[in-house]
């Protein structure tokens, strides 16, 4: 009930409330952040727009971010057209990264960390310049940050029907975000040579997944990504924008899956890595 009252609160400071007539409704939208923040399954949110989707990411917004803390960065997801087929869409959509969701490198975390656990491998970048807000080329993308990161994101999906999450539901209930172990920073190098080298890197890289047998999982390449993975920033970019929201530096960006979304098994060692990328360091998270 407090929960629900604080929610009303912040809708109405942010100019929520109404602004479509399918946003989720208050009272599910409160249900939802109550059962994520106790790692249950919630109802899936279904038969929505996109107008739909991003009011009710807004609304969830206003109670996660009084729950989890401050905004660190933002997801982009559903970048990779298998993914994107998975969920019944042809665009991707967008989430916030809170405060504590990024954990170090070899981190130990519980197999059943959310209600409906999942992982991927995938890619952090850290933002450098306000540049960024108008990069229309994965060049200018790479001239606006300082950073690219292994990551291994540990996305949640929450809801008690996964199979009926479509893209618009996604967005909804904010990308999925729950937690990512990010590997060891490269620094995106000075020398405009270099650049375009990484550059290239990071569209022609292999990413692979093993487990502690050294089983493969699943491999993808960089350019699974909208063709560069870079160029997931520069949607990202124009999709904060058109929402009124703009990246600044610091952020943390998630650029979206190389891989199929696999489900984690207790006492396991899941491994990116990143052939054909220098200096990449491989990312591990244990499962307990």
């Amino acid at each position: 009930m407090m929960m629900r009252r604080h929610l009303l609160l912040c809708l109405a400071a942010c100019g929520c409330v109404g602004a479509h007539a399918a946003c989720l409704d208050d009272a599910a939208v409160a249900d939802f952040a109550e059962k994520y923040i106790a790692r249950t399954p919630a109802a899936a949110p279904e038969g929505l727009s996109d107008a739909d989707a991003a009011c009710s990411r807004a609304k969830l917004h206003a109670l996660l971010v009084s729950r989890l803390g401050p905004v660190i960065g933002y997801k982009a997801g559903l970048t990779n057209a298998a993914v994107q087929k998975r969920f019944n869409t042809d665009k991707p959509v967008w989430g916030r990264l809170y405060e504590g969701m990024v954990l170090a490198n070899g981190a130990t975390v519980d197999a059943a960390f959310g209600a409906r656990p999942l992982f991927e491998a995938d890619m952090l970048v850290r933002v450098r310049s306000d540049a960024i807000n108008t990069a229309r080329t994965p060049q200018e993308v790479l001239d606006a940050i300082d950073q690219v990161i292994p990551f291994l994101e540990l996305p949640d999906l929450m809801v008690q029907t996964p199979q009926r999450l479509d893209g618009a539901g996604l967005a909804a209930i904010n990308v999925a975000a729950r937690l990512g172990v990010a590997g060891q920073p490269i620094g995106v190098p000075a020398s405009p040579a270099d650049a375009h080298a990484m550059l290239d890197a990071l569209r022609d890289m292999k990413i692979r997944v093993t487990d502690d047998k050294g089983t493969a999982l699943a491999e993808g390449r960089g350019s699974d990504l909208l063709g560069h993975p870079l160029q997931a920033v520069v949607w990202l970019a124009g999709a904060l924008a058109s929402e009124g929201v703009k990246l600044k530096p610091g952020d943390l960006i998630s650029l979206g899956s190389f891989s199929p979304l696999l489900p984690p098994r207790s006492g396991s060692r899941i491994t990116a890595t990143y052939e054909g990328l220098p200096g990449a360091v491989s990312v591990d998270v244990n499962f307990k």
